[in-house]
Parts: structure tokens; C-alpha cells; sequence
């Protein structure tokens, strides 16, 4: 008996690690996109991530929910570390139910989201969700005011950053704009309260989903995000480029680390870099990255 229990538990934990089911990966892959075990693979150290509450399940029997398997409740969430740092994380698994928010999905992230901030260490959350799930109507909507105020208790608190890798429609866009750092990558994240149908019926206007809400339209134009990438492997390295530069929470120091630049090194170059005449333009990065030790400095660069 003991060994036909762990069977059905080594089974129940391998059909879930396939999520949505083999059609769906497929299709996620197809839309080079990773999935969301994918995504904290490639993100956290190797071998690190331990995962909290895979076995939640939906209460929802609305409109055909009971008969509903969401693996997982659509969301990854557990801890691990990058670089040997403590980090917490969610992931929205867009095969299962198109990531859809629903009560239980909402509970699982609330749980990150306090125990990061419980042990003072950065949150990071994989947003790539259609919104809130429908079929559960205000319990969902509830879930997201719960997420909101997490996002707003934690604030100047630990580092939260958010990584938009696919659709963030209606609820599912303010919680990233409530944290500390957005990342985006081209041609992959979108950002929109409403979409571009809702935006034609309304306005008239015909806008496609990259114009409304792309990676370039929110780094260059709203400033909502500050990160663009081009890949999610671009992505996954520079978040981890950025951890490298903050402290785990407001009570610690940012990290220290041995440069072997000279404490006493000159720059002759600042002596031509800025002009005479105060009506010429100069490369203000040009400085910066002078001053910088070893001339390392985490750049954004939209375009």
C-alpha cells in the first residue's frame, strides 16, 4: 500500500508538470514562447526551485467548471535562488486555461507574495494570462484586489519585478505596473486594459495589440516598462544582471563585490567628452560608463 500511494503521487506530479497537456505546449512553443517550468528553469540556478502548492485544485462548478481540470491552477509558484541569492517567484501557465486568474490562482501568488516579504527576499512574477477567469466571477476579481494590496504592502519593502511574456489583459496589468521594475520582450508582451476590439467598437479606431500595448509602446512611449529585450533568454540574463545590483530588502545593504578598479583611476577621455559650448549635445552614457567600475553599467536600451 505505502508504495502504490507514492506511485499515484509521482504520477499526479508528472501530469502536472505537463500543464495544459502536449497540444497546448506545443502551441506555446509554436508562439515562441516557453512555458512556465520552462521559464523558472532557464531564470533560477540550476537544480534550486522548489515548488509550493502544485496540488491546488478550483472550488468553481459554474458554467461547467466542475467538469475542469486546471493543472496547477494555472499558476507555478515556489522559491529558489539566482546566483546563490533567495528568490520567490511566480509563473502563469497560459496552457492551462489561458493563465486565467480564477480564486485559487490568485491564492497561490498572494502566498509568494507574503512569504517573500515575510523573509525579506525579491519577488519575481512570469505574467502571461488572458485575465481574470469568468467563470468565477467575483471571486476572481476578489483575488486581484488581494494581489494588488500585497504588491502595494510590499513596495520600498523587497524588490518585486515583473516579466510580461505574453498577453496582460484587463486585471492581469495592474499588478505589474504596481511593481518595482517591468521587463518585455518584442513581439511577445502585451499590455492592455482592453483590446484592440473592445478599442474598435468603442473608439472606431483600428490599432493592432503590438500598437496598443507592445513591448516598444510601453519602453518608449508610456514608460510603464523599463526593460526590452529581444529573446526571453535575453530577458531571463538580464534580470538576473539586475539582482546583481540591488539588496535583497530595505534593511540590507546593495551587494559588495571586488572590482580591481583602481580607486585612483583617471579618465582622460572625460576631459573631450563634454564640449565647450554648452550648446552642443554630448553621450551623457559616455560618462557614465567612465565612472562605472570595470565600465559596467545595466543599460536600458528600448531602441
Amino acid at each position: 500500500m505505502p508504495n502504490e500511494k507514492i506511485t499515484q503521487l509521482i504520477e499526479k506530479k508528472a501530469a502536472l508538470e505537463k500543464g495544459g497537456g502536449e497540444k497546448a505546449i506545443q502551441k506555446q512553443h509554436d508562439n515562441g514562447k516557453y512555458t512556465a517550468r520552462e521559464r523558472i528553469e532557464k531564470l533560477l540556478d540550476e537544480g534550486s526551485f522548489v515548488e509550493i502548492d502544485s496540488f491546488i485544485e478550483h472550488r468553481s462548478v459554474n458554467f461547467g467548471m466542475d467538469k475542469t481540470k486546471a493543472p496547477g491552477e494555472g499558476v507555478v509558484t515556489g522559491y529558489g535562488t539566482i546566483d546563490g541569492r533567495l528568490v520567490y517567484i511566480f509563473a502563469q501557465d497560459f496552457t492551462v486555461i489561458g493563465g486565467s486568474l480564477g480564486e485559487m490562482h490568485a491564492a497561490k501568488i498572494v502566498k509568494a507574495q507574503q512569504m517573500a516579504l515575510k523573509v525579506g527576499a525579491p519577488l519575481i512574477g512570469i505574467n502571461d494570462s488572458g485575465g481574470a477567469r469568468i467563470q468565477e466571477g467575483v471571486d476572481a476579481l476578489k483575488g486581484y484586489g488581494d494581489i494588488f494590496y500585497n504588491n502595494t504592502i510590499a513596495s520600498g519593502v523587497i524588490p518585486q519585478i515583473s516579466v510580461v511574456l505574453g498577453p496582460s489583459a484587463g486585471g492581469a496589468v495592474y499588478s505589474p505596473a504596481l511593481t518595482d521594475f517591468i521587463f518585455m520582450v518584442d513581439g511577445i508582451s502585451k499590455m492592455f486594459i482592453t483590446g484592440p476590439q473592445v478599442i474598435k467598437t468603442v473608439t472606431g479606431e483600428d490599432v493592432s495589440a503590438e500598437q496598443l500595448g507592445g513591448a516598444m509602446t510601453h519602453n518608449k512611449i508610456s514608460g510603464v516598462a523599463q526593460f526590452y529585450d529581444k529573446t526571453e533568454e535575453e530577458c531571463f540574463q538580464k534580470i538576473r544582471h539586475l539582482l546583481s545590483f540591488i539588496p535583497q530588502n530595505n534593511m540590507e545593504t546593495v551587494p559588495e563585490v571586488a572590482t580591481g578598479d583602481d580607486l585612483n583611476r583617471t579618465d582622460e577621455s572625460l576631459n573631450e567628452i563634454i564640449p565647450d559650448s554648452p550648446n552642443k549635445a554630448y553621450n551623457i552614457k559616455d560618462v557614465i560608463y567612465s565612472l562605472s567600475d570595470n565600465g559596467e553599467f545595466l543599460e536600458y536600451q528600448p531602441y
